[in-house]
């Protein structure tokens, strides 16, 4: 027999002082990385939307339930809708007045704190006034309470307490920050060429402000008069202690559904989602004048 023998394998030829170094393979770190940041993302998303999200359905589902449905968690679900609640809110309750003061003191605080403030963010951005936009808000960070006392003396030696003049001015106090701080980066993005060509065409500083500057200024116009209407319909202390029974505005009406024995929740409810809804209709279908008014005032030249 002829024994057969297998050939031996060849070892691999040494590298030499000229040979190119072996190739590594890269750890899968990179991999990782881009399928767990999406993950994380995405997590976090969820998270902040169930964070605003739950309480606003809960809202909505205990405004079509009757109280005894609201504390019984077994019917947080399973329950039978009622509008017995929204007829409470018109019928009983009379909302209707509420609203209508509520969209006169609104629409009122944003069109003078739009008159007043759109000049003087124009000001303030042309002369280049250093601070001033920080000094403006700080009108925001003064406590509201604090200035309540002063408001309601001078307001009763005028005999305007409970009138629209007086929740008008003192929500002024809320909305010509937001547009003085709003339009000042705006306009400082606009540049100053455009004014230069109109005065040297014969307009004067004025009529290039109206005629040139004001109408490409339109997009933070009109975020600052959302944002501005936003605020003055949510606010609540100025209305409560400036306000009487014919002029009081929605968050102060809301507090007809509570007394000291009992809480009508289904009522409350209902009247959450009525006060709600006009502000979730106007972020939603303004959301992108709003996003494109704050960014186009956050850049310059």
């Amino acid at each position: 027999m002829i024994a057969t023998t297998e050939a031996a394998p060849r070892p691999a030829p040494a590298a030499g002082p000229g040979a190119p170094a072996p190739v590594r393979r890269a750890a899968p770190r990179r991999r990782k990385k881009r399928v767990l940041g999406p993950t994380f993302r995405a997590i976090g998303i969820v998270l902040v939307v169930l964070v605003f999200v739950v309480p606003l359905g809960w809202m909505l589902m205990a405004a079509f339930k009757t109280n005894l449905d609201i504390v019984t968690p077994s019917r947080t679900f399973d329950f039978t809708p009622t509008l017995a609640n929204f007829g409470t809110v018109f019928g009983a309750q009379n909302f209707a007045p509420f609203i209508l003061n509520s969209v006169i003191v609104g629409v009122g605080a944003t069109v003078v704190a739009l008159v007043l403030g759109v000049p003087a963010a124009y000001g303030i951005a042309r002369y280049r006034i250093r601070n001033a936009t920080a000094f403006v808000l700080l009108a925001r960070v003064i406590p509201g309470v604090s200035l309540l006392i002063p408001w309601y003396f001078l307001f009763s030696q005028v005999q305007l307490v409970g009138t629209y003049t007086a929740l008008i001015l003192t929500h002024i106090f809320v909305t010509m920050p937001l547009v003085v701080a709003i339009m000042a980066g705006f306009f400082e993005s606009l540049p100053e060429e455009l004014e230069e060509a109109a005065q040297i065409d014969g307009s004067s500083k004025i009529g290039a402000f109206v005629r040139v500057v004001l109408p490409l200024a339109l997009p933070g116009v009109a975020t600052s008069a959302i944002l501005s209407f936003i605020f003055s319909w949510n606010n609540f202390l100025f209305a409560l202690v400036l306000s009487n029974q014919n002029t009081r505005t929605l968050p102060v009406a809301i507090s007809n559904f509570t007394s000291y024995a009992s809480v009508d929740w289904g009522g409350l409810m209902a009247a959450s989602v009525i006060i709600t809804i006009p502000v979730m209709l106007v972020a939603l279908f303004a959301q992108r004048y709003v996003v494109a008014g704050l960014t186009a005032g956050a850049t310059k030249g």
